[in-house]
């Protein structure tokens, strides 16, 4: 994955990110710069900016004086934190109570980054889902699904760490079947909570995120890429994609209920 900056729409930048497994496969990462309507910034995650980067986000911000706040959507992207808050120490941090475990010496804002409260405070630009019937902060290191995705309505472009991904079919398929093919990650059986009506809720959740962000037009996935797919057609999408789901799902209500 390279480095670089990604114009979506003339208030909405996607900084594409280097994110090494075992120090060799590198999955990429993200994060997104945002401009509101009061003319200051808002960072949806953290990236340590290379030299470049940096100058490119410094001039649309007065120097990093005009970022506003950074939101830490998913509680397992903690690496940047602490060089993201130094390169903008004015800007109000909010995280997850796992962000404020593992960054501890950094200045917090007191509301989790899932709360209503910071929901709220950006709502005029901003939608929130948080999936419901699986585990925010899972106990396994290991299971990265969840995560507080953020819909720009501007835009019409969705920012999603780890919960989406997607893939292009290559070509000739690509010019028969639709792409890019949207899926979740690969963690949900372990994601979901183990209780009672848990997948229920998932495939709720799901299916009414899919008709509130209906006429998403861009998706930024942390581990993929930037994903361009026609107006109206993120539900079908989603809907395809619960449809490999069935056999997780059908596995934890036999088990559970």
């Amino acid at each position: 994955m390279s480095e670089t900056i990604t114009r979506i729409d003339e208030n909405f930048w996607n900084i594409r990110g280097k994110f090494k497994i075992a120090g060799m496969l590198d999955v990429g990462t993200q994060a997104s710069l945002i401009r509101l309507p009061s003319g200051k910034f808002l960072f949806l995650d953290s990236y340590s900016l290379t030299p470049d980067m940096q100058r490119e986000i410094y001039s649309l911000t007065e120097g990093g004086k005009a970022v506003e706040a950074i939101l830490n959507l998913h509680p397992f992207h903690t690496l940047h934190c602490d060089t993201m808050a130094a390169m903008f120490p004015q800007a109000k941090l909010y995280g997850s109570a796992r962000h404020k475990r593992k960054c501890p010496d950094l200045k917090w804002e007191t509301p989790h980054v899932e709360s209503q409260e910071v929901c709220d405070l950006y709502g005029d630009v901003l939608d929130f889902t948080l999936p419901r019937g699986v585990d925010y902060i899972s106990d396994d290191e290991n299971v990265h699904f969840s995560s507080l995705m953020a819909y720009h309505k501007p835009s019409r472009t969705i920012h999603v760490d780890d919960t989406l991904t997607y893939f292009d079919l290559p070509k000739p398929i690509s010019l028969i079947l639709p792409s890019p093919k949207i899926g979740f990650h690969p963690t949900l059986a372990k994601a979901l909570e183990q209780r009672p009506g848990a997948a229920r809720d998932f495939l709720n959740w799901a299916q009414d995120m899919a008709k509130s962000w209906h006429d998403a037009t861009t998706i930024c996935a942390a581990h993929s890429g930037i994903a361009k797919i026609e107006p109206e057609s993120f539900p079908q999408k989603i809907s395809e994609a619960l449809e490999k789901l069935q056999g997780k799902l059908e596995k934890h209500r036999a088990k559970f209920g």
